[in-house]
């Protein structure tokens, strides 16, 4: 085995959920402000998922006052605390980025059965 596959393979998390593209999420991520530190909650749609192992990433977009947000978050991250996936969405595509130009009802995402 590589020895770069073999230490990348020891920052695997166990307890990541499945995730796909249009499922709602909740993502709990750790934040420092100097010497203290808190959870923040980012909850929102999930619109890609990029890479594989310990380099995965997925994007997260939120509609905040009015304001589409979005924030990238490495899946195996020690700075993620837990991560929800709070309803499945069936979506026929894996990249999202159409959303960015809706809103209202037609950025809605259908939940999956």
């Amino acid at each position: 085995m590589d020895p770069i596959q073999a230490i990348e393979e020891k920052q695997l998390k166990d307890d990541v959920p499945q995730l796909q593209p249009g499922d709602n999420v909740r993502v709990h991520y750790l934040i420092r402000e100097g010497d203290r530190e808190r959870i923040q909650v980012f909850q929102g749609d999930v619109i890609r998922i990029a890479g594989h192992g310990a380099r995965a990433t997925f994007t997260v977009r939120k509609v905040s006052f009015g304001v589409g947000v979005e924030r990238t978050f490495p899946l195996h991250s020690p700075k993620i605390s837990k991560l929800e996936v709070v309803r499945h969405g069936q979506v026929r595509r894996a990249k999202l980025y159409y959303l960015r130009e809706r809103s209202g009802k037609s950025a809605r995402i259908r939940e999956r059965r």
